[in-house]
């Protein structure tokens, strides 16, 4: 949403609101941040010793296999290391000996096929939001509900919980506040309300990520595991999340209808009159078209989940290996097993049904599809500087030794000891380099491999890493989504902070329940 934009929506919620200024974050950008871990690593390497660990059939680390070994890299090498990393970061080639660079032969190293993903998703959704589709139908369900608030605040809270567990609902919400606030200060709630609904809700889907292609697809790849492993233990927490913040604001939001003086933000005599307004506000219905768009994207994120689920894995589809006679997992015959390359082609072809279905024309698909991928381009930039992190570990030979060190660590220790102490590391990382797609790309090729010492799958780092994440970015003032929400609001960052904590202290002792109930079993 571009800051015009914002002012209109913040003037429609309440005319009394001026534009607020633009408050400008002395917090350094993601890719300043990335470049700055970039050279630290590079630098440090000077330090580390080289060595490597021997692998399993399933390129898996063997404990107690670690072993020093001379550094492959004389200093000028090091230096054409630094300066090639982003490229390798991107389409690096790693060849036999375990060495990253553009012209070698061997496997994908880089991230290239999460890049062209991003992109992909960016035009697609951007496609969809031209239709005007979504907005009218997110509109249309939240005016039919208008007089009957508790089940509003229920099936939207349950509507955004889902879109931020499959897209990452954010930016999308602040377009709502405009129809939403007027709605709930009729109800006689107050702008809370609204931004629990609106912003809270998706921060729940967001912890409980269950095919979300920006954090969990980017995570698991740079994981080296398919998207849906651990689908089953993010349903949880996607469900147990959700219940708990619907429960809370309902509890909250009746407590200010019985009693406004209840109310922490006050209802003013603006409120009341943008209340009288929304008994005036009319919304378009839905055309034959925009029914026909939201199906095809419903269809589309269904299809995306069904793709990548191990379904065999999942309904425990075992047989027995003709060779070794041991029990396996076996894939159904139905399971289409896809990943990135295909579901890159995925919405590349919804795009263009999406489109022609909203009755958009051959230019106006073509912009739109052009603009989201503009749009998503910087995000699928960062992936590729995350990932020159992992180049640099691997090219001096010192990720082994990084992981050896850390192995001492954990070895030992129990599982639900390990689970617990990750998510206590979540914390700092999250802040410093975040938990979405370049937070992910950055941090998984050593946490995951970590898990393999203390006997926990990389599905569950993954999902934990993901959800403290999630949880973070909802209290943190660096969040700018979650300041335009507040602003456009008209709610202040420490009355929100106020409301939320007993929710956040809720929520991150499911968090760490259900991981550790996952890392036990």
């Amino acid at each position: 949403m571009t800051e015009d934009e914002m002012t209109v929506d913040q003037r429609a919620a309440d005319p009394s609101v001026e534009p607020a200024e633009e408050q400008k974050s002395a917090f350094p950008s993601a890719i300043t941040i990335l470049a700055m871990v970039i050279v630290a690593v590079w630098i440090a390497a000077f330090f580390i010793p080289s060595g490597k660990y021997q692998f399993d059939e399933s390129n898996r680390p063997i404990p107690g296999s670690y072993a020093q070994v001379e550094s492959p890299l004389d200093a000028g090498e090091r230096v054409q290391d630094l300066l090639l990393s982003p490229i390798n970061g991107l389409y690096g080639i790693q060849n036999a000996d375990g060495h990253v660079g553009p012209f070698n032969s061997g496997s994908l190293f880089g991230s290239a096929q999460v890049f062209l993903f991003i992109l992909a998703i960016g035009g697609f959704m951007t496609v969809v939001f031209a239709t005007g589709a979504m907005d009218r139908g997110i509109s249309m369900l939240a005016y039919r509900l208008r007089e009957r608030g508790n089940v509003l605040i229920v099936v939207l809270s349950i509507l955004f919980a889902i879109l931020g567990s499959v897209m990452t609902w954010s930016d999308e919400q602040l377009g709502f506040y405009a129809l939403v606030i007027p709605l709930m200060l009729a109800l006689r709630y107050d702008r809370i309300v609204a931004v629990a609904v609106l912003g809270v809700a998706p921060s729940m889907g967001v912890i409980g990520s269950t095919v979300t292609p920006f954090r969990i697809g980017i995570g698991s790849d740079a994981a080296g595991i398919s998207i849906g492993d651990g689908i089953v233990l993010r349903l949880v927490l996607l469900v147990l999340c959700t219940t708990a913040m619907i429960i809370y604001t309902l509890r909250y939001a009746n407590k200010v209808k019985t009693d406004p003086s209840a109310s922490l933000v006050g209802i003013s005599a603006t409120d009341a009159e943008v209340a009288r307004q929304a008994e005036s506000v009319t919304v378009e219905p839905l055309t034959g078209r925009n029914k026909i768009v939201l199906a095809i994207t419903g269809f589309t994120f269904v299809l995306l989940a069904f793709s990548i689920v191990p379904w065999g894995s999942i309904l425990n589809n075992v047989a027995v290996d003709p060779v070794t006679h041991e029990s396996v997992t076996k894939a159904f015959a139905w399971e289409l097993g896809w990943w990135l390359p295909e579901l890159t082609a995925m919405f590349i072809v919804m795009t263009l049904v999406t489109g022609i279905a909203g009755g958009l024309g051959e230019s106006e698909i073509s912009k739109n599809f052009m603009k989201g991928v503009v749009d998503f381009t910087g995000p699928a930039f960062l992936v590729a500087f995350a990932r020159a992190v992992a180049v640099i570990l691997t090219n001096t030979q010192t990720l082994d030794t990084v992981l050896n060190a850390m192995e001492g660590f954990v070895a030992g220790r129990s599982s639900i000891v390990f689970t617990l102490l990750l998510a206590l590391i979540s914390l700092p990382l999250s802040f410093l380099v975040g938990a979405g797609s370049a937070g992910m790309a950055l941090v998984m090729p050593i946490l995951a491999p970590l898990g393999d010492f203390a006997g926990v799958d990389r599905s569950l780092i993954v999902t934990l890493y993901s959800a403290v994440g999630g949880w973070l970015s909802n209290m943190m003032p660096t969040n700018a989504i979650l300041m335009a929400s507040l602003v456009l609001a008209k709610v202040r960052f420490d009355t929100y902070i106020k409301w939320l904590w007993p929710l956040a202290a809720i929520v991150m002792g499911i968090i760490l329940v259900v991981s550790v109930v996952g890392a036990f079993l």
